[in-house]
């Protein structure tokens, strides 16, 4: 076992499910001799050679539909679309087709595709490139939607991704890619789709995050006795862990670096008042982006939760 970053975690994912299974394919802009825009699919290329590892013209719409049309026919693609913003062109291949060929075809077919991509602000990029759009997904019947925090739950949910029969969109925080490294095994495992975890575990204030915000959270948590879920799944996000952290705590804080309206915070929010309304002792607060499209560079940590932010809002709740 050795250390590594979130780039060659998912490097590692890639490779040993396509030794493992011939029917994983690759697909997407500069995926092949290049590696992918952040060098993600680095080697794969001359690994496993262009039949496999394919580069695209840049037509993200294009892209999903091929990976969609080699799921029907029984390979397992993974589509790379280089940033979340892009995936708005493809929209109508996703809702339309993916989400729904295990309910148009009664079951009788499955659409076993994941689509992977970098969300999320951090990198000082352009316009488009910075997006935290789960939501659309998450309200979108027929997807599952991942957003790992680390290397090592990185590498064993995109595993469990690529081996399951339903479409999945992979969201891959782009600040946290190159930014910590932790121990990632070389033996097989897979971590479950469906479920969080507890990150930290406290008292006072349950605090639901994904993504980078799991770091961001931990930092601002320092001086309260603060339970951390790591929800890793959004989309179905895991309701026991959350309901059981809730009844423990009273009180809910929810981090997302997505605009607060419509946020999948605004789902969690709900589902705790209404399943665990008697145990609260303080409204439940969401920490989450303005409305407003998110800005360029210079404006980026303007933007996103702050350890400020949130540490206020665990005092709001606390003194309630």
């Amino acid at each position: 076992m050795g250390k590594k970053n979130m780039v060659q975690a998912i490097n590692a994912a890639l490779s040993e499910e396509m030794a493992r299974d011939k029917g994983v394919v690759i697909l997407g802009e500069d995926v092949g001799a290049d590696g992918g825009v952040f060098r993600i699919t680095e080697g794969l290329f001359d690994k496993f050679g262009s039949d496999r590892v394919m580069d695209t013209p840049l037509a993200e719409l294009g892209i999903v539909g091929a990976a969609i049309g080699m799921a029907a026919y029984g390979l397992k693609p993974v589509a790379e679309i280089q940033f979340m913003g892009f995936i708005y062109a493809a929209f109508e291949q996703v809702f339309s087709h993916a989400a729904r060929i295990r309910s148009r075809t009664r079951g009788r077919f499955t659409c076993p595709i994941v689509i992977r991509t970098p969300y999320g602000i951090g990198i000082k990029a352009p316009e488009l490139h910075s997006e935290s759009s789960e939501a659309f997904f998450c309200h979108m019947p027929g997807i599952k939607v991942v957003a790992p925090s680390s290397p090592y739950n990185a590498k064993g949910l995109l595993k469990s991704a690529i081996r399951d029969p339903d479409p999945v969109i992979f969201l891959e925080p782009s600040r946290l890619y190159r930014a910590i490294k932790t121990e990632v095994p070389d033996a097989e495992y897979t971590l479950p789709l469906g479920h969080a975890e507890v990150r930290q575990e406290g008292k006072d204030i349950t605090v639901v995050a994904w993504g980078a915000m799991v770091e961001t959270v931990a930092e601002a948590a320092v001086g309260f006795d603060c339970e951390i879920i790591d929800l890793l799944t959004l989309k179905p996000y895991d309701e026991e862990t959350i309901m059981n952290s809730v009844k423990k705590t009273g009180r809910l804080v929810i981090v997302h670096e997505a605009t607060r309206m419509g946020g999948l915070g605004a789902e969690i929010s709900a589902f705790v008042a209404e399943e665990c309304f008697g145990y609260l002792s303080a409204p439940i607060m969401r920490v989450a982006g303005p409305e407003a499209v998110v800005p360029m560079a210079r404006l980026e940590d303007d933007y996103k939760p702050s350890i400020e932010r949130i540490k206020k809002a665990f005092e709001t709740v606390m003194e309630f």
